[in-house]
């Protein structure tokens, strides 16, 4: 499935929002979003418009990896792709 080209940092903060996610801090470019959903997890954002890919496809990895699905189905949870 392919990622989102043109997706901004905060705009992937607030989508994750449905998993939960919620603004812990902002320091700089950078946002810490934190979940309790599934044991407390971390993972932080730059706010850059756009996100580079490679970037992106890391933070999407890390975060289905502690939410126990794969990329395809988080992308669908958070998406609709």
């Amino acid at each position: 499935m392919k990622l989102p080209r043109d997706l901004s940092g905060v705009e992937l903060a607030g989508a994750l929002r449905v998993l939960g996610y919620g603004i812990d801090r902002r320091s700089g470019s950078h946002i810490r979003l934190t979940t309790s959903r599934g044991g407390e997890h971390h993972v932080t954002i730059p706010a850059h418009k756009p996100l580079k890919i490679g970037t992106l496809n890391a933070v999407l990895r890390d975060v289905a990896e502690h939410h126990g699905v794969s990329r395809e189905e988080l992308l669908a949870q958070l998406f609709g792709v």
